[in-house]
């Protein structure tokens, strides 16, 4: 049983290291605090429970990494650069 919920949306731009594949997400994240003071955030992008991208540690496109966060903004700003 839940005592407390706030959400927060979130955006994070990444990259992968290993073949330079970008890409940017928004997140909605929930923070909950349960009857017992625990608290717990849950991540859901385009409406799907999804895991923490401050954890995620593999490239969609290429299934490897390691992966580098950005500020929300970069990848596009650079896509737009090189175009």
């Amino acid at each position: 049983m839940e005592r407390d919920t706030e959400t927060v949306h979130e955006a994070y731009a990444f990259v992968c290291l290993h073949c330079g594949h970008g890409w940017e997400e928004e997140y909605e994240i929930r923070h909950t605090t349960d009857l017992a003071g625990h608290r717990r955030a849950d991540y859901f992008a385009r409406g799907v429970r999804v895991p923490s991208p401050l954890t995620r540690n593999d490239c969609p496109s290429c299934n490897l990494g390691p992966i580098r966060i950005l500020r929300p903004g970069r990848v596009n700003s650079a896509r737009t650069y090189l175009a």
